[in-house]
């Protein structure tokens, strides 16, 4: 476009010239306004981002100097391709259209020798080079009807390709928001059964685990009255205390399994429950009440501790940390009860944060794997989920071992 448009500017001018002779101001000034063609034809290149100005700016060059309407009529185009304000449509169209006139009027209206229109219209071998005067094969009028006529079609053909253009884009708009809306109703329906589902498991969790959980503190609290009951022997406190810890965990399980019934019915405020808190996260006091409990429960639990700056560590590295080592440890006394237990935990800026923990078993290792169930496959997710490193698995002395390796920063 740009090259056919300072090409078309040139000829007009190189013809609009041949009004002056070679050594006159005129001669001088159109020899002046094909060197600016050139570079005028570049003018296109903004059309994109600059439509409007670049329309005008294009009618103003072919008004002021005898430049072809090409350019302006490519202008006019890219303006009503990229506008779709009636006001803007009208304007160009009238503009381009009066601009079309004036550039193919005042070359029609030239002397023969000096017009393009003349020489379509000229015998041939006539004028020019031949050395014989320009014959005209049609009047004045018809060459002049002729520019008119065909400046009108010219606006029309470049009025009807913006359009078409505009049509086009406005096609391909509606479309893609035809296409989100599609896939944003998809994703409604995906919720909507996803929520579905999660109300049923809910309500079967609470039908069920939270039944159970609530049965087993009333045990346990019927189990510490009948100890009472036995006097104040070593053996009757013991057991005494033993009800109180059952009834205390199992108190806590159920307030964790009402938790997560919630969280499964109302999933819009299930990120809030989430986020890390002192509970949920790794700091000195939930690792000291994590070991604790474990110890209450009667677990011999062996550790080692290194942990420095917990306050600045990444807070989603928090709470992964802290449910590896409760997954850990609850994976330990599960499938290995009255074992002893060896725990592992460092965290320091440098090295991150390193959690080993460890038991004997007695099972050989393939009814271990299938004991272990979705717990730590599921902890391995979600420690990869942090670009962690997550193995676990049983050594030839039927040690079983959860080695997590985390990143101070996700």
């Amino acid at each position: 476009m740009v090259p056919l448009a300072s090409f078309m500017c040139m000829a007009q001018t190189s013809f609009f010239a041949q009004n002056f002779a070679q050594d006159s101001a005129g001669y001088t000034l159109m020899v002046l306004c094909t060197l600016l063609a050139f570079p005028a034809g570049f003018l296109l290149l903004a059309r994109s981002e600059y439509p409007e100005a670049t329309f005008w700016i294009a009618c103003a060059l072919v008004v002021v100097f005898p430049y072809d309407s090409l350019i302006a009529l490519m202008a006019m185009t890219s303006l009503l391709a990229r506008r779709s304000n009636r006001n803007t449509t009208i304007r160009a169209t009238v503009g381009g259209t009066i601009v079309t006139l004036i550039s193919q009027l005042r070359d029609a209206l030239q002397q023969p020798k000096a017009s393009i229109w003349h020489l379509i219209f000229a015998q041939p071998h006539t004028g020019g080079d031949s050395g014989s005067p320009m014959v005209m094969l049609v009047e004045e009028p018809t060459v002049i009807i002729t520019a008119t006529v065909a400046s009108l079609v010219f606006v029309t053909i470049a009025t009807l390709i913006g359009l078409h253009i505009r049509s086009r884009a406005r096609l391909r708009t509606a479309n893609a928001v035809a296409s989100a809306a599609t896939t944003h109703a998809a994703t409604l329906q995906t919720d909507l059964t996803n929520q579905q589902l999660a109300d049923a498991i809910a309500a079967e969790a609470h039908d069920t685990l939270a039944h159970s959980l609530s049965l087993m503190a009333l045990n346990a609290s019927a189990l510490k009255a009948e100890a009472a009951k036995l006097g104040d022997s070593p053996e009757a406190q013991s057991l005494a205390d033993k009800a109180e810890d059952i009834r205390r965990q199992s108190a806590g399980a159920l307030d964790e399994a009402h938790s997560i019934i919630d969280m499964l019915r109302n999933p819009h405020q299930a990120w809030e429950q989430l986020a890390p808190s002192d509970d949920t996260s790794l700091t000195r006091e939930s690792l000291d009440a994590l070991i604790a409990d474990t110890r209450n429960s009667g677990t011999s639990l062996n550790t080692w501790i290194d942990i420095q700056q917990l306050s600045v560590m990444d807070e989603s590295i928090g709470k992964v940390a802290y449910r590896a080592i409760q997954e850990g440890l609850t994976n330990a006394r599960r499938h290995a009860p009255g074992a002893p237990v060896s725990l592992e935990v460092s965290a320091t800026p440098q090295a991150g944060v390193h959690i080993h923990i460890s038991n004997p078993i007695a099972t050989d290792a393939t009814e271990t794997q299938r004991a272990h169930g979705a717990g730590l496959p599921g902890l391995a997710a979600r420690v990869h989920s942090v670009n962690g490193q997550c193995r676990y698995g049983m050594d030839d002395r039927h040690l079983f071992h959860v080695d997590v390796q985390l990143p101070w920063r996700s």
